[in-house]
């Protein structure tokens, strides 16, 4: 992905959260500039990925295969000073946008419609091997358990949310529109909590034609030390 396609990203994003009427903290828009003045009294938001993360999953094509996150709060797999048990993230994804199938080992997570299009899931059962599994998902929507087929196609509307256990492969993307997701989850690390159905590309490789607008959290460690 180019700079300035990451950047356009981040602007489109802030505009889009603002019209859905959700405030971001303080740090989400720090400049590259302003990071250098911060000390060790944020240590926590470079060492527990709070911050943006853009991918294309290895695409090429941000817009056809992608996903804008944004970590508010998290814990640490690693290091016990951080020992929030939860984290939270706010995510868009754009009409027709689709995040590949994955699951996760470690973190179970509520996804939420915030608000703007509806979004859309389909969800398998994983086997020993990482296979999907062609049985009955056990679907958690707003305080509701109930099955489907596997593979089938869930609505979460507005307001609306779906629990997600750990080791079930799911797909999703909005329509109608671009959509605000709320995730409340069990400490994450995507470093090592991914596993994804087919070969994919978790961060991007960058071209550097313009400057960096906010740094993503996976160019924390090389950013120069504040004060």
């Amino acid at each position: 992905m180019k700079r300035s396609e990451i950047n356009q990203i981040m602007r489109d994003a802030i505009a889009f959260i603002d019209g859905q009427k959700f405030a971001l903290p303080p740090f989400v828009t720090w400049t590259y500039d302003e990071w250098k003045t911060k000390n060790s009294e944020y240590d926590e938001i470079k060492d527990c990925m709070l911050g943006w993360d853009i991918t294309d999953f290895g695409s090429g094509d941000f817009h056809r295969k992608g996903l804008l996150m944004i970590t508010l709060r998290n814990g640490s797999f690693h290091d016990p000073k951080y020992n929030k048990t939860y984290a939270e993230k706010l995510l868009i994804s754009e009409e027709g946008q689709v995040t590949p199938y994955h699951f996760h080992w470690k973190k179970q997570e509520d996804i939420i419609n915030r608000g703007g299009g509806l979004l859309v899931l389909r969800c398998y059962n994983s086997g020993e091997n990482g296979e999907k599994l062609d049985t009955p998902v056990t679907i958690y929507q707003d305080g509701r358990a109930y099955e489907v087929e596997a593979g089938s196609r869930i609505e979460i509307g507005t307001g609306e949310s779906i629990s997600l256990p750990m080791g079930q492969y799911h797909t999703f993307w909005a329509e109608g529109g671009k959509c605000l997701i709320g995730e409340v989850s069990r400490t994450n690390d995507d470093n090592v909590d991914n596993r994804f159905y087919e070969e994919t590309g978790r961060f991007p490789t960058i071209e550097e034609d313009e400057a960096i607008l906010y740094p993503l959290f996976s160019e924390y460690p090389n950013m120069p030390a504040g004060k």
